[in-house]
C-alpha cells in the first residue's frame, strides 16, 4: 500500500530509483517449498513404533477385563446407592430425584476424567494403573490425548453392536486389539 500523506496536504511522488536499479530476479524453479507443518507438534518417530511386537508383548483380554471391572466399580456404587435411595424415598420425591441427577452428573464426570482426561494424558484409566498396562497410539507408542481416548470410548460402541463380539477380537487377534483400537489405531502394552 502507498503512503498517504496527511489530511489536506499535496501527494509528494516517492523519490526516483536510482539508475541501473531493478527488482532481484525470482528464485529458479518457481516459489521456495513451504516448511513443512506439524501443528506446533513434533513429527511422530520415522516407521511405525509398536506395530512389529510379537502377541505376547501385549496386553491379554483377562487383564483388560480386570481393568474394566475396577473402572466401573466405583459407577456401580453409585448406582447402588442411587436405586437404595431412591427405594427409600420412592420414585416421586423430589430429594430422591435430585439425589439421582447429582449422583448421575458424578457418574458422567468420573467416566470423563477416567476414561477421557486420565487415560488421554497418561494412557491408564484407574483399572488400567491398578493392572498396569496402558492404551497407546500404535503409530508412536505415546498415550492418545483427551480427545481421542474419548472417541475411542465411543468406537467401543460398534465392538456391543455385533453382539459384544468386537469385545472378544483380543482372544485371536495377533495385536490383542478390539475392533474399537483396530479403528482408533490404538493397542495395549504392559506398563
Amino acid at each position: 500500500m502507498t503512503d498517504q500523506p496527511p489530511f489536506g496536504e499535496p501527494y509528494q511522488p516517492p523519490p526516483p530509483r536510482p539508475e541501473g536499479y531493478s527488482y532481484p530476479p525470482p528464485a529458479p524453479g518457481g516459489y521456495p517449498p513451504p516448511p513443512p507443518s506439524t501443528g506446533g507438534y513434533a513429527p511422530p518417530p520415522p516407521g511405525p513404533v509398536v506395530r512389529a511386537l510379537p502377541t505376547d508383548s501385549y496386553t491379554p483380554w483377562f487383564t483388560r477385563v480386570l481393568a474394566y471391572l475396577v473402572d466401573i466399580a466405583p459407577i456401580v456404587v453409585l448406582q447402588i446407592i442411587n436405586q437404595a435411595i431412591m427405594a427409600a424415598a420412592g420414585q416421586q420425591s423430589t430429594t430422591a430425584a435430585l439425589v439421582g441427577l447429582v449422583l448421575s452428573l458424578a457418574i458422567l464426570a468420573y467416566g470423563i476424567w477416567n476414561w477421557g482426561y486420565r487415560q488421554g494424558t497418561t494412557g491408564s484409566s484407574i483399572g488400567k494403573s491398578v493392572l498396569k498396562f496402558k492404551v497407546v497410539s500404535e503409530a508412536t507408542g505415546q498415550p492418545i490425548g483427551f480427545g481421542l481416548s474419548v472417541v475411542r470410548q465411543i468406537a467401543h460402541f460398534v465392538d456391543a453392536i455385533i453382539c459384544y463380539i468386537g469385545y472378544l477380537f483380543p482372544l485371536w487377534d495377533a495385536k490383542r486389539q478390539t475392533i474399537a483400537d483396530k479403528i482408533m489405531s490404538t493397542v495395549c502394552l504392559p506398563l
